[in-house]
């Protein structure tokens, strides 16, 4: 357990969990619940929030099995929050028809999360572009679509604001631009002034947690380290539960 913040904190009898990028990686997912759901009954809270962070997509083997359990994640001690993340973008733009991002999209983990639907991501380079959104199209169900569709951009928590990417320095939260939640990195990661709020974030891989004065990133890369991490919050206190040591491993 990590000490003590002085200055932020969360509301008042709540908790949050927030989970960092998940990127196909269904055995890892159901490792961090368990932990999840362990730290929960050993510590009763009043209410809780299990916050994802986006990227549920993907890169690891199993997209469509993530989306599908967490389509139907029905915690019973905790409510849940879904953020958009730039992979989840990406799929949304080429199940609503953008051929454009097809290439690029099979090269950074799309043939995976194909493959996870059971089709040849091979099969896309020798049809036209058109032809290949159709078959995206027809291998994704429609509920795992308007499952992504029905998801966020930011969620506020006390004096801490969850994004999937960062935000924009300067820029007041309302008038932040998606791009930058769901994308931005070296304006937000290099900036150490004060937003506010302490900011929670995925989407820049990190050898371990990393917590600065002004915001947190915990995508610890699960797809290719294997350890997938959840950040804790209640009061003034903060914790992690991850994946390297088993289910219910807390620091």
């Amino acid at each position: 357990m990590r000490g003590a913040d002085a200055i932020r904190s969360a509301p008042r009898d709540h908790r949050a969990y927030a989970i960092g990028d998940i990127h196909g990686r269904l055995d890892l997912l159901e490792r961090l619940l368990r932990g999840v759901e362990h730290d929960l009954q050993e510590r009763p809270v009043r209410k809780a929030l299990i916050v994802f962070l986006g990227d549920l997509v993907d890169r690891g083997p199993h997209s469509a099995q993530v989306i599908e359990r967490l389509r139907n994640y029905r915690p019973g001690r905790a409510r849940t929050v879904f953020l958009l993340g730039n992979h989840e973008e990406v799929l949304l733009r080429i199940l609503d028809g953008d051929a454009t991002p097809v290439p690029s999209w099979l090269r950074f983990g799309g043939a995976q999360c194909l493959d996870s639907y059971g089709v040849d991501p091979r099969s896309l380079a020798e049809v036209p572009a058109e032809q290949a959104v159709q078959m995206v199209q027809r291998a994704i169900p429609d509920s795992h679509k308007e499952f992504l569709a029905s998801f966020v951009d930011t969620c506020r928590f006390g004096d801490y604001l969850f994004v999937h990417a960062g935000i924009r320095p300067g820029i007041p939260i309302d008038q932040q631009q998606q791009s930058d939640l769901r994308w931005i990195r070296d304006p937000f990661l290099l900036d150490d002034t004060d937003h506010g709020m302490v900011v929670v974030h995925g989407h820049t891989i990190v050898d371990d947690v990393e917590e600065r004065s002004n915001r947190i990133g915990i995508d610890t890369g699960a797809y290719r380290t294997g350890v997938l991490t959840a950040l804790v919050l209640e009061g003034q206190d903060r914790w992690y539960i991850d994946t390297r040591d088993g289910a219910d491993a807390a620091r």
